[in-house]
């Protein structure tokens, strides 16, 4: 496994951390935009969007994540898990939401927020079985 300038990612702590890391500041900025009353809004981009696009980001990150960092490890198994575990912080934002004055929790919301979270994996794992299908054609060659 490779990281940045393409030097090996050791294994332990430093290995989490470059999977997971992006996934805990995605959340973050998540919840620090959900605890404000009045979150900024571009004027030509809808609520839905921004919770399209945001979670889309999110459901992208937990992807690499479960994948190993590869897109050619994001099996079935770690694509449904990464929509799923998007999908799940999704609720518990619009339910964090609830608590914030001038805020409320809105199906819709959550409704974009799952959506978004779905197409991101779901073209991040059709990519993965384009990968693996190149990979393994790759290797049938050069066996010949």
């Amino acid at each position: 496994m490779r990281g940045p300038a393409n030097r090996p990612i050791r294994a332990g702590a430093g290995r989490i951390v470059w999977l997971w890391g992006p996934v805990a500041v995605s959340m973050a900025v998540i919840f620090a935009l959900s605890a404000m009353s009045s979150p900024p809004n571009p004027a030509a981009v809808g609520d839905k969007t921004e919770h399209f696009v945001g979670y889309g980001v999110l459901g992208a990150v937990i992807a690499r994540a479960t994948a190993g960092g590869t897109l050619a490890g994001l099996s079935g198994g770690a694509a449904a898990a990464a929509w799923t575990l998007a999908t799940l912080y999704g609720l518990s934002d619009e339910y964090h939401q609830s608590f914030v004055p001038g805020r409320t929790a809105d199906p819709a919301d959550w409704l974009a927020d799952a959506s978004g979270s779905a197409v991101s994996v779901g073209v991040l794992w059709a990519s993965g079985i384009i990968a693996r299908s190149r990979r393994t054609a790759g290797a049938a060659t050069r066996r010949r």
